[in-house]
């Protein structure tokens, strides 16, 4: 129902809510995807991605290189995910956003402290969101 690509590696989400991926696992981007069911979205950077489960929790898998694994948030409450090269971001249910991973470009540093948001992008070092 849902594919999602990094550099060389693709992830896809079935509609029985597993995770398949194919490519590149330079970074573990194959090996350590997650098996079992329940994710509802997916997202990928350069060599890391995020799965979005059916309970509002994040994983991710792949790159741990700036963090993208180490620095995931936990805890339910997430309703959509994004990633840019080296970071990710999630929206919350309650309109805030959170971010993780690199903070090479202030990725992390500039993100907004304020609710209200209802959709959220990433670019390469970069991320958006709708108010």
């Amino acid at each position: 129902v849902a594919i999602a690509c990094g550099r060389r590696h693709s992830v896809g989400l079935r509609d029985d809510g597993t995770v398949m991926t194919w490519g590149s696992n330079s970074a573990n981007q194959r090996n350590d995807a997650p098996t079992g069911a329940g994710f509802v979205a997916i997202a990928c950077g350069r060599r890391h991605s995020v799965g979005l489960r059916d309970d509002g929790t994040v994983m991710t898998w792949g790159s741990n290189s700036a963090n993208q694994r180490n620095d995931a948030p936990t805890g339910a409450g997430f309703v959509a995910i994004a990633c840019g090269d080296d970071h990710s971001v999630g929206l919350r249910d309650d309109g805030t956003v959170v971010t993780w991973g690199s903070n090479s470009a202030n990725q992390r540093h500039d993100a907004p402290t304020a609710a209200g948001f209802v959709a959220i992008a990433c670019g390469e070092d970069h991320s958006v969101g709708l108010r």
